[in-house]
C-alpha cells in the first residue's frame, strides 16, 4: 500500500511531520542528509540574499548553499530580500536549479538582515509582502511559501494579517516561529499564536519554536493543530529527535556512529581539511556531554585518518554500550 502524504505544498507531497529548520551555517547538504536518514520530512537550504543571485556569475559560496543531492525531496530553496522584483528575478533563476518549492525568509531577526527590511523586516511592510507573493505565485512553476515570526515586537504582532496576505496571494504553506523579532530566541514561543494562524488560513502551517524533545513534536501538533513541526537548535548534534528518540537514552556507540557518519559526509562534500574544520561546531554538540571525554584532539585535527584513529580510541576508552544517561549519572 502506498503511503499517503500527511499534507501537500501545492502539488508537492510531504510524508512526515518533523522538519529540519533552515539554519545559517548548519542546514547544508551533509547535515540534511543525516537528518533525512533519521526522518526529517522536508529539506530547507540555508538562506541566500537575492543580490548574490542576480549577477552574471553566482559565487560558489552562495551556489553551494542552494545545492541539492539526487533524491533529496521535497527540497525547499530559501531566499531573502527587500525588493519584490529582485525576489522574483532571483526565484526565476534558482527555479532552473531544481527546487520543489521556493521559500521567502521573513523570519530572520539578525540586525544585518532585518535592519534593511528583509527577513522579519518584511513583516512591517504588508504591501511589499503582497506584491512579492503575487509576483512569485503568478510567475513561478513551483509552489512559493513563506517563513514568518509573530511580528516585529509585542506591539506589532501582525502574523494573522500577514498570514491572510500570504494565502490570498498564492502562498502554498506558512511556517511560523512563535516569537517576535525583538525576542529573537529568548522567552517562550507562543504556541497559541501558531494555533490562531492555523485556524485563520487554509494552507498548511508549520510550527516552530521550543521543540526540545521528541515528545514536544506531538505536544505542539496537539496544541496548535499545525501540519508539521520545524526543529532547529534542538536538532544540532541530535538528529535522533526526528526519529522520536531521546538522545540521553541512546548507547554512546550510537552517538559516535552518527558523529563518524556526519564527519564523513562533511569530508566527502567539502574536502578533508575544510570539512573537518566546519564539522567542529557539530562535533562539540555530539560529544560535549559524554563524561571523561577530552575533545581537544578531535577538534584540532584536519586529517580524517587521524580523526578515525581518535574515535576508535574513544570507543575503547568509554563504555560505549552504556546509555548516555547512565554514564552521566555515574559521574555525578
Amino acid at each position: 500500500m502506498t503511503q499517503q502524504p500527511l499534507f501537500t505544498v501545492g502539488n508537492v507531497p510531504v510524508f512526515g511531520d518533523a522538519i529540519l529548520a533552515p539554519m545559517a551555517g548548519y542546514s547544508d547538504v551533509p547535515y540534511r542528509a543525516l537528518c533525512r536518514a533519521y526522518g526529517s520530512a522536508m529539506h530547507y537550504t540555508e538562506f541566500v540574499p537575492v543580490e548574490a543571485l542576480l549577477g552574471k556569475r553566482v559565487h560558489e559560496r552562495f551556489r553551494r548553499r542552494l545545492d541539492a543531492q539526487p533524491g533529496e525531496h521535497p527540497m525547499v530553496f530559501q531566499i531573502f530580500g527587500n525588493n519584490a522584483q529582485m525576489l522574483l528575478d532571483a526565484a526565476l533563476r534558482i527555479q532552473e536549479w531544481g527546487p520543489d518549492i521556493i521559500d521567502i525568509n521573513m523570519g530572520c531577526a539578525t540586525r544585518k538582515v532585518s535592519g534593511r527590511g528583509a527577513g522579519v523586516g518584511m513583516m512591517p511592510q504588508p504591501a511589499l509582502i503582497e506584491e512579492t507573493f503575487r509576483l512569485l505565485s503568478q510567475n513561478l512553476e513551483v509552489p512559493v511559501t513563506g517563513k514568518i515570526r509573530l511580528g516585529w515586537d509585542s506591539t506589532q504582532e501582525n502574523f494573522l494579517e500577514i498570514g491572510r496576505i500570504l494565502e490570498q496571494n498564492g502562498a502554498a504553506l506558512i511556517a511560523m516561529h512563535g516569537r517576535t523579532k525583538v525576542q529573537k530566541y529568548g522567552g517562550n514561543a507562543n504556541w497559541d499564536a501558531i494555533a490562531e494562524l492555523k485556524q485563520t488560513v487554509s494552507v498548511p502551517v508549520i510550527g516552530n519554536g521550543d521543540v526540545q524533545m521528541p515528545e514536544d513534536i506531538g505536544r505542539m501538533k496537539a496544541h496548535t493543530g499545525c501540519d508539521a513541526v520545524m526543529i532547529g537548535r534542538a536538532a544540532i548534534g541530535n538528529p535522533w529527535i526526528f526519529a522520536r528518540q531521546r538522545r540521553e537514552e541512546l548507547a554512546v556507540d550510537e552517538i559516535i556512529k552518527a558523529a563518524r557518519l556526519h564527519a564523513w559526509e562533511m569530508v566527502n562534500y567539502y574536502g578533508e581539511a575544510p570539512g573537518l574544520r566546519q564539522f567542529r561546531k557539530h562535533l562539540k554538540r555530539y560529544l560535549e556531554d559524554i563524561p571523561n571525554l577530552a575533545l581537544d584532539q578531535l577538534l584540532s585535527t584536519e586529517s580524517f585518518a587521524e580523526f578515525e584513529e581518535i574515535l576508535v580510541w574513544v570507543e575503547t576508552a568509554v563504555s560505549t554500550q552504556t546509555p548516555l544517561k547512565n554514564l552521566q549519572a555515574a559521574n555525578t
